[in-house]
């Protein structure tokens, strides 16, 4: 049976308007508050819930994963992969406000598997790279309307483990005849829709 959703009430003070909650693992139940701020759009319940059963299934538990999620936002996606046990969770974000939560909920957890960087998408995913920073999973749901899909998923070809896998949301599908060119060297796994958003499971295409 359906549990009741949580009336939506101001945490923290009034710069919230909702939050939602870590559906899995060690802090299943967890509420995150969700920041009002542009562009801002929490991971729905059930999209995650389905996206981590595709992960589960493609690549088994998530002890030792390596996970970086380059807009981080509400933290809904990072700290649900390390509630579930992934051994290390690079959460990124260029908004001071939106980095100040995430710090404070990773000191209320005790996360010490999270970090939390402040920075643009772009260049913190070049400078990981020349770091020769490695992930399993890469979460990318940026801002719509803004091209950041396109200019950010190249850019995660020299961050992925062999057999890693790339998480993206988007306003619009990215497989069919109409998948944008960029995407050619990348092949859709799993992928589905809820109300507008379009959720999608990625890995680079064999050589």
């Amino acid at each position: 049976m359906q549990k009741k959703k949580p009336a939506k009430v101001p945490v923290h003070g009034p710069q919230h308007s909702k939050q939602v909650r870590i559906i899995g693992g060690d802090w299943k139940r967890t509420p995150l508050p969700v920041l009002e701020a542009l562009g801002l759009r929490p991971t729905p319940d059930r999209v995650r819930e389905t996206v981590f059963n595709w992960l589960r299934h493609l690549q088994g538990d998530w002890n030792g994963a390596q996970v970086l999620d380059l807009f981080a936002g509400s933290g809904a996606l990072g700290f649900e992969a390390a509630s579930r046990g992934a051994e290390s969770v690079v959460m990124v974000d260029a908004n001071t406000a939106i980095v100040r939560q995430l710090e404070a909920v990773k000191d209320k957890l005790k996360a010490a598997n999270v970090t939390v960087q402040r920075g643009d998408a772009l260049a913190t995913a070049q400078s990981l790279a020349l770091r020769a920073h490695r992930f399993d999973v890469i979460f990318l749901d940026p801002p719509y309307q803004q091209d950041l899909l396109a200019r950010t998923l190249p850019l995660c070809v020299p961050l992925l483990r062999e057999g890693g896998l790339v998480y993206a949301e988007a306003e619009t599908a990215l497989e069919g005849d109409d998948a944008p060119d960029w995407l050619a060297p990348w092949e859709v796994v799993r992928c589905d829709k809820a109300g507008m958003v379009h959720f999608h499971l990625l890995r680079l295409r064999q050589a």
